[in-house]
């Protein structure tokens, strides 16, 4: 009985340790999205960048420093915690005309109050399957392939064109698709390879996936919507295929 109420005791001891791991953790997320969006908007004021610029390295870092989340959090409800403070944050800036480095463009745009919502949904998923990888690369081709190929898309003019479906002109260019097709391609192949230890014609054939389904994900997204059109057909690519 003794050592009974000894191991109980001591798994109840490390078991607060981890907690407090934990909390320390999201303390120091908390501090580095301030201090990211606070160098954000200085480089923003004092060196007259656009916010297209601004907004995607704000989502460039904030997104590629998410991805060891399930490494890090063993519940999804630390990562709503998170999510939650990081909504409302973007709702009062916006609201109260502050923080211009993010909210400071010309089209209108919910993206930046999409972007925790899917890392928060993206991450749940991944839990409850109990597969840490269908996280860590939707994550990758969000942070990485999508401001790529907005900035690509928006500055260069020569050679580019917006892309037209039916008639119909959408908000996306040739040339920013198109990284964006080869950059989510080459990052779920390299991906694919270190997960699986291999590469092989299924490793191509996955990859390849991947990138067409996000890239279509992107292409008929809207007002920011790729944020989570983007993980999410990723997501679902790799559930059905792995």
């Amino acid at each position: 009985m003794g050592r009974f109420v000894y191991v109980h005791i001591k798994l109840l001891k490390e078991l607060r340790e981890e907690m407090g791991n934990i909390v320390v953790l999201s303390f120091v997320y908390l501090v580095g999205i301030v201090l990211l969006l606070a160098f954000n908007e200085l480089n923003y004021r004092r060196l007259n960048l656009k916010g297209e610029f601004t907004r995607k390295f704000a989502h460039f870092v904030a997104t590629l420093a998410v991805v060891p989340f399930p490494y890090i959090f063993p519940s999804h409800w630390y990562i709503l915690v998170l999510a939650l403070l990081f909504f409302a944050a973007l709702f009062i800036t916006q609201y109260s005309k502050q923080l211009k480095s993010i909210h400071d463009i010309e089209r209108k745009s919910i993206g930046s109050y999409l972007l925790p919502i899917s890392i928060y949904i993206t991450f749940l998923i991944s839990s409850l399957l109990e597969n840490k990888f269908i996280y860590i690369l939707p994550m990758l081709i969000l942070a990485i392939c999508d401001p790529m190929a907005a900035i690509l898309g928006i500055n260069i003019k020569s050679f580019n064109g917006h892309i037209k479906i039916f008639g119909r002109k959408l908000n996306k260019t040739w040339l920013g698709s198109g990284a964006f097709l080869v950059t989510s391609f080459v990052i779920s192949i390299i991906a694919l390879y270190f997960h699986w230890g291999i590469f092989s014609l299924k490793t191509f054939e996955l990859a390849s996936t991947v990138a067409v389904v996000s890239t279509l994900g992107e292409l008929v997204s809207w007002r920011g919507s790729d944020n989570l059109t983007i993980p999410l057909s990723v997501l679902l690519v790799l559930i059905l295929f792995m």
